[in-house]
C-alpha cells in the first residue's frame, strides 16, 4: 500500500498559539506565560485607558476648583489619580477571577464587574464635569453595590482578587462622602 511509505511533514515551528505534543514542557510554559501575559495587559489596559479618556473629556467645572473645601477635600489631580489606581485594581481582579474560569463558574460577577465598570466611568464627569451633585451621589451609592457584589464573587473565586476590590470601596465610599459634602456646599 502507498501510504504506508509517507512520511508526516514536520513544520517549523506552532502554527497556533496553543502548545502540540511535540512541544517542550518548557515551550508549553512559555506559551502559556505569553498568553497569560497577553491576557493581563488587556485586562488592565481596557479599564485604565477608558479611565483616562473619561478624565481627559469630562475636565472638571470652575465650581469645584475655587470652592471653599475643608483640608480633607482631594485636590482634582489626586482625585483623578486615585480613580486611575482603581481601575487598575479592578482590572487586576478581574483578570484573577477570569483566569481561574470565575466568570463561568459565577456568572452574575461579569455583569456586576462590567456594572461597576460603567459607573465609575461616569460618576466623575457628573460630579466633577457637570456639577450634578444628587445624581453623583446616587452613582456613587450604585457603585458601592456593585463594588460589594464584585468583591463577594471575587472573593469566593480567588481570595486574593476579593482582597483588590477592598481599596476600591474605601475610594468610593470617600468620594461619596465627598460627593454628599458637595450637596451641601
Amino acid at each position: 500500500m502507498a501510504s504506508t511509505n509517507l512520511k508526516q511533514r514536520i513544520k517549523d515551528g506552532p502554527s497556533t498559539p496553543f502548545p502540540t505534543n511535540n512541544t517542550t514542557k518548557r515551550e508549553k510554559k512559555m506559551a502559556m506565560a505569553k498568553r497569560g501575559l497577553r491576557s493581563l495587559t488587556t485586562a488592565v489596559s481596557i479599564p485604565l485607558s477608558l479611565t483616562l479618556v473619561t478624565i481627559y473629556f469630562s475636565g472638571a467645572t470652575d465650581r469645584y476648583r475655587t470652592l471653599p473645601k475643608p483640608f480633607w477635600f482631594p485636590p482634582l489631580w489626586a482625585v483623578h489619580a486615585t480613580s486611575m489606581a482603581s481601575s487598575l485594581l479592578m482590572g487586576l481582579s478581574a483578570w484573577l477571577v477570569w483566569a481561574e474560569g470565575g466568570f463561568h463558574k459565577k456568572p452574575t460577577a461579569l455583569p456586576l464587574f462590567v456594572a461597576q465598570l460603567a459607573l465609575s466611568l461616569i460618576r466623575d464627569p457628573i460630579v466633577f464635569g457637570y456639577g450634578g451633585t444628587r445624581v453623583g451621589l446616587v452613582v456613587c451609592m450604585g457603585l458601592f453595590g456593585a463594588l460589594v457584589g464584585c468583591a463577594r464573587m471575587f472573593r469566593e473565586v480567588n481570595p486574593i482578587a476579593g482582597d483588590l476590590v477592598k481599596p476600591c470601596l474605601a475610594w468610593t465610599a470617600y468620594v461619596g462622602v465627598v460627593t454628599l459634602k458637595l450637596l451641601f456646599a
